[in-house]
């Protein structure tokens, strides 16, 4: 009876041994520049395929379309929350379409928390389907708190993010291609001008009091020969003021400030800026709280005296930069981590990229990461010093987590320890790569 206890602990102790040699590893604390990963992309860079174009215009259309699903989905994110038990604001797709007649540019919008590189593609396939006259898409969202779910596979989807609803993705597909053929059927020659407002005391850093914030309000202004005006508008503040218990689908405080916009301008897309690390500073609770702090974002664009620089050039530059990464690191301590095919196996693929789009003196960067405003300032006295303006989005259609200072690292904070997915000094490899597209564009 011993021996048989005895051999029993043995091989229990053995399958526990090989359970966690097989799930868990350390930390993988190689400076990123001795890499290959990292000299992988920095190649890519260089050698990246451009397309450019001038043809001493530009042209501009937009659109959008209702994407409220016709019965409740589940609300994400937070926790899992059941589907929304009431429609306080419907939720819509907008796009923009800037570009000439050699290359268009497509910015799709969705209120939702982010585009999943499954919905992406699927967004992708149906452009091409339908073969619309599209060069380059450029993603982005509202990120609000309070949207719904449904286009995202896999274990983590489906326990955090409503799952896999393919009614879901073609709504989103089918509201697509609608909005963009309508933002095709208006395009009108146009002028694009530029602006940002100071708003720093609407935004806070989240992670570190008193730490840096990024507290800008950044416009693209569109003014179409016809008499039209669209406004684009960044700002880094979390779309996160309604409370995870609130059970209506909204929003949030983007939905109101476009639509308040939409009072002096036809037609206005809130893109979800460098949100890492920031949340808004507002008073109150519920919707009133959320329309409050519209109303006086508003204010503050509208009080703006400061002109909107008018972008000169008409050139148009567009690539896409394919991002290597460290292996997963999902951490359980400070020092060990899951296994990468255990995290991949639960959160899926999610290729990493950097849309980069230049119309005149002004460029686009999108990245597939949630990156932290802390960064901003720096690449911002970057492209000044090249004559540029600069706008950093998130949610392109690839999620990789928070990217965040590497100083924050060590701390026990939700955006650096559960939310951080591939490892140590991934903010300072990231905040490079921006510095180098900075770097090797020039006003023109």
């Amino acid at each position: 009876m011993l021996k048989l206890l005895l051999r029993f602990l043995i091989i229990t102790l053995l399958f526990f041994v090989v359970v966690v040699f097989s799930t868990i590893t350390y930390v993988d604390w190689t400076p990123y520049e001795e890499t290959a990963y990292y000299h992988e992309t920095v190649e890519s860079l260089e050698n990246l395929a451009w397309q450019s174009s001038d043809n001493g215009y530009f042209l501009a259309g937009w659109s959008k379309e209702n994407i409220t699903p016709g019965e409740p989905k589940p609300l994400i994110p937070y926790k899992p929350r059941g589907d929304y038990e009431f429609v306080l604001d419907s939720s819509y797709v907008k796009t923009l379409i800037l570009g000439n007649n050699e290359q268009l540019i497509a910015f799709i919008n969705y209120e939702i928390l982010f585009v999943h590189p499954y919905l992406a593609q699927k967004i992708r396939d149906r452009i091409i389907g339908e073969k619309l006259p599209i060069n380059h898409i450029y993603f982005t969202t509202t990120h609000t708190h309070s949207g719904y779910g449904g286009y995202s596979p896999g274990l983590i989807g489906r326990l955090t993010m409503g799952g896999l609803d393919e009614e879901v993705v073609d709504l989103l597909a089918s509201e697509t291609v609608l909005s963009l053929k309508s933002s095709l059927s208006s395009m009108d020659t146009a002028t694009l001008s530029y602006r940002k407002t100071y708003a720093a005391d609407f935004v806070t850093n989240r992670l570190i009091e008193n730490d840096p914030i990024d507290p800008y309000i950044r416009e693209l202004r569109i003014q179409k020969n016809s008499g039209e005006t669209g406004s684009l508008l960044t700002f880094s503040a979390h779309s996160t003021m309604l409370p995870g218990r609130y059970m209506g689908l909204s929003g949030d405080y983007p939905f109101y400030l476009t639509k308040l916009q939409e009072q002096t301008v036809d037609f206005s897309l809130f893109a979800s800026g460098t949100v890492g690390s920031h949340r808004p500073v507002g008073d109150g609770e519920g919707p009133k709280r959320i329309q409050d702090y519209a109303y006086r974002l508003d204010s503050v664009l509208k009080s703006d005296t400061i002109s909107h620089d008018t972008l000169l050039r008409t050139s148009l530059r567009s690539g896409k930069l394919t991002m290597k990464l460290r292996s997963a690191h999902y951490r359980i301590s400070d020092n060990l981590r899951l296994r990468p095919w255990l995290f991949d196996w639960a959160f899926g693929d999610s290729p990493a990229h950097l849309d980069i789009q230049q119309l005149g003196n002004l460029l686009f960067i999108s990245s597939s990461g949630e990156l932290s405003g802390v960064f901003y300032e720096e690449w911002e006295k970057l492209a000044q010093s090249q004559g540029l303006h600069l706008i950093v989005t998130c949610f392109n259609g690839g999620y990789i987590g928070y990217i965040t200072p590497d100083k924050y690292y060590g701390e026990k904070l939700y955006e650096v320890r559960d939310m951080n997915f591939f490892g140590p000094f991934n903010g300072a490899y990231h905040s490079e790569l921006v510095e180098r597209i900075i770097s090797s564009t020039q006003a023109k």
